[in-house]
């Protein structure tokens, strides 16, 4: 049995006072989702840390180039992590394949529904369907 390289991807994340914005390339799958989260829980808890807190985290997948069930995932406990912070979360530039993965497994509501809370002291409720 062989082995395959790691696919392809990357993230790359800037921010102003109350918005971040996470540009994804490449393949989001099994092998990259782990960073992938990875990456927007730091975003979340430095802001939280050092800088006033965020109002919204734009993903930008202009540049994704595949996406898979573990991507989803990942995209699911993103939407966890925004809800806890209190931050909205939007997903920007969505290509064919992450369009078509939303629409067939029902979750694109869910991911762009406004966050649950007003603002970061709110963010202990939750909407239904983050359980």
């Amino acid at each position: 049995m062989t082995t395959s390289s790691s696919p392809y991807f990357t993230t790359t994340a800037d921010a102003d006072s109350t918005v971040a914005v996470v540009r994804v390339a490449g393949d989001l799958g099994y092998e990259s989702c782990h960073a992938f989260v990875r990456a927007t829980e730091l975003l979340l808890a430095e802001r939280r840390e050092t800088g006033p807190p965020l109002s919204a985290l734009r993903l930008d997948f202009a540049e994704l180039s595949t996406i898979d069930s573990m991507g989803l995932s990942a995209l699911l406990l993103v939407r966890r992590h925004t809800d806890a912070a209190g931050v909205s979360l939007y997903l920007d530039e969505r290509p064919a394949c992450l369009e078509r993965l939303l629409e067939i497994t029902g979750t694109l509501a869910h991911l762009t529904a406004p966050c649950a809370a007003d603002d970061a002291g709110e963010a202990d409720e939750q909407r239904p369907g983050t359980g």
